[in-house]
């Protein structure tokens, strides 16, 4: 058994609760409003899957609400135009060495 961390002025430790488990995380207080709003949408879709989807236990809809957050996160990263214009530089790039004639 590992000895109990004490909070400190940099963490907080609060209890949320997923897919009717309680789970004690640390978290910096400036972000507790963030997590929890996290959790509650997360519980949401954990709880809309359990309606569409027969047969599963909640360690898979879990799991399916964590790929989905990753493909949508994938999505906008791939779609925002900061990163489009980094890939367009980088495209350049490749273009030009590819051009270069060998020596």
């Amino acid at each position: 058994m590992q000895p109990q961390q004490e909070e400190t002025e940099e963490t907080l430790s609060i209890t949320v609760w997923l897919a009717g488990r309680s789970y004690r995380i640390r978290i910096k207080p400036e972000e507790e409003s963030a997590v929890r709003k996290a959790v509650k949408l997360a519980d949401q879709k954990v709880g809309e899957l359990r309606n569409s989807y027969a047969g599963k236990d909640d360690q898979d809809f879990m799991a399916m609400c964590l790929l989905m957050y990753a493909a949508d996160t994938a999505i906008e990263s791939f779609n925002n135009p900061v990163m489009q214009d980094e890939l367009n530089k980088l495209s350049g790039k490749i273009d030009r060495a590819l051009a270069k004639p060998e020596d």
